[in-house]
């Protein structure tokens, strides 16, 4: 048997800003709990609208921290937070022209599947149990089964045949993984 897993499509103009997409925007607002903790580990100019503690590296950015993405996620205790919102550079090419406009110089392992592949281990040890991530990308990949995570909801954002649909993963963790 497979799991149901609710997908809606939905068509917007693309924003380098993720967040300020209209049926993005919906989304985190339906899925994000204000009750809870919540993380953004790579915030841009948007995240803070939606999460308690906020993180980017860019130094222009008025976040609550300025580390690299897995330093900040380290700081934080195992299954201490209720979510987390992942939204990443979709590509190596995206890495690094968001990085080189800051005039930070990735090495080599930025644009490896380890980049994304770190960011995806420490996400899964400090979700609580029963948390979620939103997770945005060119992807459905989200966190993965393999770390305990089941997806429930998959929105696919369609910008027009000149740009790749953004894909919005929602999961629960519902465990440590296998």
């Amino acid at each position: 048997m497979t799991d149901s897993i609710e997908m809606d499509r939905e068509w917007a103009m693309p924003n380098k800003w993720t967040f300020k997409i209209e049926p993005i925007r919906k989304l985190l607002e339906e899925e994000i709990d204000n009750d809870e903790l919540w993380i953004d580990p790579l915030a841009g100019k948007e995240g803070h609208k939606f999460v308690d503690i906020t993180n980017d590296l860019n130094p222009d950015i008025d976040t609550d921290f300025t580390l690299e993405a897995t330093k900040f996620l380290q700081l934080h205790d195992d299954k201490s937070v209720d979510g987390v919102i992942y939204d990443p550079p979709y590509s190596g090419e995206q890495i690094k022209r968001s990085y080189d406009n800051i005039g930070h110089k990735p090495d080599g392992n930025y644009t490896q599947s380890s980049f994304w592949g770190e960011h995806r281990d420490e996400i899964s040890r400090i979700v609580k149990i029963g948390g979620k991530v939103i997770s945005f990308g060119w992807w459905s990949t989200g966190i993965g089964k393999t770390r305990g995570f089941k997806k429930e909801r998959i929105l696919l954002v369609c910008h027009g045949s000149a740009h790749p649909d953004t894909i919005c993963v929602v999961e629960k963790k519902v465990g440590d993984g296998e």
